[in-house]
């Protein structure tokens, strides 16, 4: 299984304390250890800072590696860029399109929480848009906003051990939180489509 996740700075792992302690690089330690009869293969193609328009431009870059599934990690610069929601949206639908024209499988993760997003007015739109295109196209999506802070609220994480001191990167024990639970939603998602024959897209 060839999987690409794309995104932006949490995806990089801009925050973790090594390469290895970024999300991509935990996400294939936990799938090799759920899926051990699978061959696992995950590449991270972050890139710090971009936005929906950025990522756009890489689009046929990360097709061009033929990956079996993209992890899609989007909508936490748009806001803070002022990227218009509805060309936000728009991008993002196209993306999706475009992925799955190709024969590749998609889930899409959500903007994190964290202090800089909570003060910027209207971040929450971004994140309701991704959950609206998921279930627009059935397409799964890592609720990551959510998952943050239920974290925090069963006392899994300290704020100081989500996030980094910038607030608004997380740190190693969140991207290793988020790797497991990610790691999860793939093994079902493969679970779903074994049962039922088909890719489960």
């Amino acid at each position: 299984m060839r999987i690409i996740a794309f995104g932006s700075s949490s995806t990089e792992g801009i925050g973790a304390s090594s390469p290895q302690a970024t999300y991509p690089s935990r996400l294939q330690v936990e799938l090799s250890a759920l899926l051990p009869q699978e061959q696992i293969i995950v590449l991270n193609r972050g890139v710090g800072g971009e936005d929906s328009d950025d990522m756009a431009k890489r689009l046929p870059a990360i097709l061009a590696e033929h990956p079996d599934l993209v992890i899609w990690q989007t909508g936490s610069n748009d806001p803070l860029r002022d990227v218009p929601l509805d060309r936000f949206i728009g991008q993002t639908e196209a993306g999706l399109t475009t992925m799955r024209a190709a024969g590749v499988d998609v889930m899409l993760m959500e903007p994190q929480y964290c202090r800089q997003l909570a003060s910027k007015p209207g971040s929450e739109r971004f994140r309701d848009a991704i959950r609206a295109i998921g279930a627009k196209y059935g397409v799964p999506v890592i609720r990551r906003f959510g998952l943050m802070r239920a974290w925090l609220d069963k006392g899994l994480v300290t704020p100081a051990q989500l996030l980094s001191a910038d607030g608004l990167h997380m740190a190693d024990a969140g991207y290793r939180l988020l790797a497991a639970e990610v790691a999860r939603e793939i093994v079902a998602k493969a679970r779903v489509a074994a049962r039922f024959g088909t890719a489960a897209r």
